[in-house]
């Protein structure tokens, strides 16, 4: 069983949307690489809005995911992602649960 989460929406500051993916690249790598447990992970842009994306995660347990964002490394790399941010700056929120 699998848990499904939307774990961030972001509003790119003008001019940083190709830093941010960046970036969102370099994060999304040191999680797979340091926590198999996340099976899935997308970044989604808003075609229809400017600097707007979505991102999602999907992991074997609950439990693997809190480990992962108590990490101080967590902390670290996802500030690089929120300081190109503006208004919503990646703000956790949840969506979907179980499948």
């Amino acid at each position: 069983m699998a848990e499904h989460f939307a774990s961030g929406v972001w509003q790119v500051k003008l001019g940083n949307d190709d830093e941010f993916v960046e970036r969102w690249k370099e994060f999304l790598q040191w999680s797979r690489e340091n926590y198999p447990s996340m099976v899935v992970a997308k970044l989604l842009r808003d075609s229809g809005s400017a600097g707007h994306y979505i991102s999602f995660s999907e992991w074997t347990d609950e439990a693997s995911r809190n480990a992962w964002k108590q990490q101080p490394e967590f902390k670290a790399r996802i500030g690089a992602c929120v300081a190109l941010c503006e208004d919503m700056r990646g703000a956790d929120y949840e969506l979907a649960a179980t499948v």
